[in-house]
């Protein structure tokens, strides 16, 4: 395992954790493992799922119930378009 160090934290926030630390029967360190265990946890769960522009289209069509030939044949020409759009130069935005 390694080391982690924490620098120009707050008084208060110290005091804060200190205070959980003693409150659970945990040391500061431990304590402070756990809030961050804690806290990347709650980050990950809420974190929107990203979908790629193609999922997107598809999750469209697929509330629609429209995904047949139809959805096949739209994603066709996106997919024709993106490759015939791939390596053409940036426009000039000035």
């Amino acid at each position: 395992m390694g080391d982690f160090l924490i620098r120009n934290i707050s008084e208060a926030m110290k005091r804060d954790i200190a205070e959980s630390a003693q409150r659970s029967g945990n040391s500061l360190s431990d304590e402070a493992k756990e809030l961050l265990r804690e806290a990347l946890k709650r980050k990950n769960e809420a974190k929107p799922e990203t979908l790629s522009a193609y999922e997107a289209i598809r999750a469209a069509f697929v509330s629609e119930n429209a995904v047949d030939d139809e959805f096949a044949a739209i994603m066709g020409e996106i997919e024709a378009a993106r490759k015939k759009d791939f390596g053409r130069p940036f426009e000039d935005f000035e």
